[in-house]
Formats: C-alpha cells, sequence, structure tokens
C-alpha cells in the first residue's frame, strides 16, 4: 500500500459511510419555454433601464448618422453596411487606432429579452471584440427579429465557433463608496438601435 492509498483510507474511514445524498427537483428553464410576446418591448425597456439609450426605427442609417452627428472618427466591422457616413474599417486596428476612434457602430447577433443583453459574436456584423471595447462609444445594431425572450433561447441559438461577447448597458463599476464609474471596462455610452 502506497501512503497516498495509506492517507486516503484514513480519511474515509474518519468520515464513515457516504450520507444520501437527497433528489432535489430542478425547475431550470429551456430554450422555449417563455413566450415571445411583447419580447422586443421587454427588451428596450430593460436595455434602458441600464442607462443606454433604445432608439426605435425603420432607417438605420439615417438613425445612426442623427446619434453620431458629423465630424467624428467611426469605426465599423470590414465590410460593414454602408451607413452613409465616413468610417474607418477595422482590419486589425492597433489599439491606439482604436483609442482614437470617437465611436464604433456594430451590428449584433441576438439580444435577450429577459435581461436587455446584446449578444456579439465575432465575425462581419459585430466585428472582433477589441473593436467594440476600446472605443467610448458603441453603436450597436440590433434587428427586432433577432431578439430572442432568454437565456436558454440564446444559448440554444448560439453556435461554439467563435468568441461571444455579452453587454448589458454601458460598461460601469462601482468605486469602494459605490459611487458608480461608467467607461472602465468598454464603452461609457451605448446607443442601441433596434430595427422592425
Amino acid at each position: 500500500m502506497s501512503a497516498k492509498e495509506e492517507i486516503l483510507g484514513r480519511i474515509r474511514s474518519a468520515l464513515g459511510p457516504a450520507p444520501a445524498v437527497p433528489e432535489v427537483p430542478r425547475a431550470y428553464r429551456a430554450a422555449g419555454s417563455i413566450s415571445r410576446d411583447g419580447i422586443v418591448d421587454e427588451f428596450c425597456e430593460k436595455v434602458a433601464e441600464y442607462r443606454a439609450t433604445v432608439h426605435r426605427t425603420g432607417d438605420v442609417a439615417a438613425t445612426v448618422r442623427e446619434i453620431l452627428g458629423t465630424g467624428k472618427r467611426v469605426g465599423v466591422p470590414a465590410g460593414f453596411q454602408d451607413l452613409g457616413l465616413e468610417v474607418v474599417e477595422d482590419h486589425g486596428l492597433a489599439v491606439a487606432e482604436l483609442d482614437a476612434l470617437d465611436a464604433v457602430v456594430t451590428g449584433s447577433a441576438l439580444a435577450i429579452a429577459e435581461t436587455g443583453t446584446i449578444v456579439l459574436v465575432a465575425g462581419p456584423e459585430s466585428g472582433r471584440r477589441a473593436l467594440t471595447l476600446v472605443p467610448d462609444h458603441h453603436v450597436c445594431i440590433v434587428q427586432a427579429e433577432s431578439v430572442v425572450a432568454s437565456v436558454p433561447d440564446a444559448v440554444a441559438a448560439l453556435g461554439p465557433d467563435a468568441p461571444i461577447t455579452f453587454v448589458s448597458g454601458p460598461s460601469a463599476t462601482s468605486d469602494i463608496e459605490l459611487d458608480r464609474v461608467e467607461g472602465v471596462h468598454g464603452p461609457r455610452v451605448l446607443d442601441v438601435v433596434v430595427v422592425g
């Protein structure tokens, strides 16, 4: 018998027989268990609670131009939709170049009504993670049909093939005195453009 086996044997005898583990019923929600009725309105309400600004529109380009105004350096993922703005496409911009942007405009993979969360998946719509974390202002476009009711619905809809970022409002934290500080781990300002 090895020293390890002897020690583990002593521990087992000191503990005695294993106690019975009670059966605990689990009531986990599954995808599709919440109605889709009113989820876009619910998503918009939850996003606004996080101090983000929500814009419901049918004209994405006009709304984005209204949000950003003129004269700003705006970053977008490479090959992103034409917004009628002069933009800087992200083809691997360095951190200093990202930091020089006034704002970034991206799409989203989906959004979660129950939590007011936007889900970004690295790729042509959302861009890479650094693009949405470094600039101080993020304008995110959410298609109404991409809003799901709950987190289980989002997990069921997402694939395992790309980095995923969950965004619930502008970046914020609290200091030791519980004073809210925004823009610490990402954009200080979040505008959500809900289309449809």
